[in-house]
């Protein structure tokens, strides 16, 4: 059996399954300004909090 990357309690695999799912950004059952959110909206969004945005390639 493969093992999943994310526990299913996990809110970042949570956050994720909901966008797969269909369900709107504000269906996040945490509390504002929590972990939890955070994290949840990092598995909606499905990028990294600490990613920084990538930068334009230099052509030339």
């Amino acid at each position: 059996m493969a093992e999943s990357r994310h526990n299913p309690s996990d809110p970042i695999a949570q956050g994720a399954q909901a966008r797969i799912h269909g369900r709107p950004k504000d269906a996040c059952p945490y509390p504002r300004d929590s972990e939890e959110r955070t994290s949840w909206m990092e598995g909606y969004d499905g990028a990294p909090r600490d990613h920084a945005p990538d930068l334009p390639l230099a052509l030339g």
